[in-house]
């Protein structure tokens, strides 16, 4: 054979070994691997898990015709593979773990007939096993609230237990349920389903207890009880529908004056208060008044009125189960202090004129009596006041009769108060001494 023809075969035997790494070549990155569990699980329970390959665009590419084209590798280790189901695009393995812990899965796919050329797509997960059993716990109720994990008061509950066993690894045992409803209420039942009424707002924990036992038989020990457990609890917060708004307030106030009510709230918080004052009792609109958001049952508003009349609150709160409306009634008088402000200064004026005209009546009543006692002091002879004279004085008024004319009564006053007492022109018969 010509020395020259041993390259070109050669290089066509190489050709001849890339071309089933051809479409494996082509394929990658263009195809995913989706992975599907049933874990976790409890050990010694058998475990699902399934890869399926499709496109990564959604399955805008079309897998190949040939169900042998591709080929699943997995490592469980150590996990024990119990069982593998392989189809078109996706293989099956069922495997059980025999300790607690998180155990890394992972599978690759390659074309049929070249395990060890470049993988077409690959993926991982990781799977849990427990020592304890697995499940949910699960509570119902016929009225669906706005927020998570929230339920009403006085209305019938829903607990069930909900045991996560796809490979029906206890479906010969018998299990019993300790429930904690978290407001002091302990019920043991061989049931997983419990109904219960709540009186109470606010979050509470329920706590659930159950306990599995089965009969197995093992080798070397013969039959056995074994048992497995498992601790499991939900939170809850109790809503209260509003029952209605009690409110403490005055009915009657003066203008200018600060009111002050007090709101108490038969429901649950959270709440969202709105109030007017209307001249009646009417339910308030949407977009008539502000909102106020209020985090407890109580709320106090305050209000100063500056006109009289006949008002009424109104108010309107909700929180998120139910809505309640109430009213309450106030009579607004005219304030009592702004009368007394404009009659204070007449008050004032008048008894400063009162006060003024008794002054001048007792002056008055003085100056009379001082006149009075100076006029009962004079002992002139011209005086009305003075005893009558004796017989023989009466002839010196004869004889001086037409010189001792009486004068006016002002003009003695006159002259009682300029001149001292003259002398008498008749010897009085009484002397008097002042």
């Amino acid at each position: 054979m010509a020395p020259g023809l041993w390259p070109r075969i050669s290089h066509i035997l190489w050709l001849a070994c890339l071309l089933p790494l051809a479409p494996a070549v082509v394929a990658a990155g263009l195809y995913e691997l989706r992975l599907i569990t049933d874990s976790p699980a409890t050990t010694g329970a058998e475990v699902t898990i399934t890869a399926s390959l499709v496109s990564s665009d959604n399955g805008s590419l079309v897998l190949p015709t040939d169900t042998h084209f591709y080929r699943f590798h997995w490592i469980h280790s150590p996990l024990l593979l119990t069982g593998k189901t392989e189809e078109a695009f996706s293989s099956t393995i069922r495997t059980v773990g025999n300790v607690p812990g998180d155990f890394p899965v992972s599978v690759w796919v390659t074309t049929a007939n070249c395990g060890m050329c470049q993988p077409v797509a690959r993926s991982l997960l990781v799977l849990s096993v427990t020592e304890s059993l697995v499940g949910n716990l699960v509570v119902t109720q016929n009225t669906s609230l706005p927020w998570p994990s929230s339920y009403l008061t006085r209305t019938v509950l829903k607990l069930s237990f909900l045991l996560h066993d796809p490979s029906d690894f206890f479906k010969t045992a018998w299990f019993l349920y300790r429930w904690d409803f978290g407001d002091g209420t302990l019920l043991v039942t061989d049931n997983s389903t419990v109904y219960y009424n709540y009186s109470i707002m606010g979050t509470v924990t329920v706590k659930l207890k159950v306990v599995a036992e089965w009969e197995q038989t093992t080798l070397g020990a013969g039959k056995g009880i074994m048992q497995k457990k498992g601790d499991f609890s939900a939170s809850l917060k109790l809503q209260e529908t509003l029952r209605g708004i009690q409110v403490l307030g005055p009915t009657q106030i003066q203008t200018f004056q600060k009111m002050t009510v007090t709101l108490n709230f038969l429901g649950s918080p959270p709440l969202t208060v709105c109030w007017r004052l209307k001249a009646e009792c009417l339910p308030l609109e949407e977009g008539e008044c502000h909102p106020v958001s209020v985090a407890s049952t109580a709320h106090s508003l305050t209000h100063t009125f500056r006109d009289p009349g006949d008002y009424c609150f109104s108010i309107r709160a909700e929180n998120g189960i139910s809505r309640t409306h109430q009213y309450h009634r106030i009579q607004v008088w005219p304030s009592s202090i702004q009368p007394a402000v404009f009659a204070f200064p007449c008050a004032t004026l008048i008894t400063m004129m009162l006060a003024f005209i008794m002054y001048m009546t007792l002056r008055n009543a003085a100056h009379h009596k001082d006149v009075a006692e100076v006029a009962d002091l004079d002992f002139s002879p011209l005086s009305d006041k003075n005893p009558e004279p004796p017989a023989g004085v009466k002839c010196c008024q004869v004889c001086c009769g037409p010189f001792l004319l009486e004068p006016p009564s002002e003009y003695l006053e006159v002259v009682r108060e300029s001149h001292g007492l003259l002398p008498p022109l008749c010897k009085p018969v009484k002397t008097y001494t002042v």
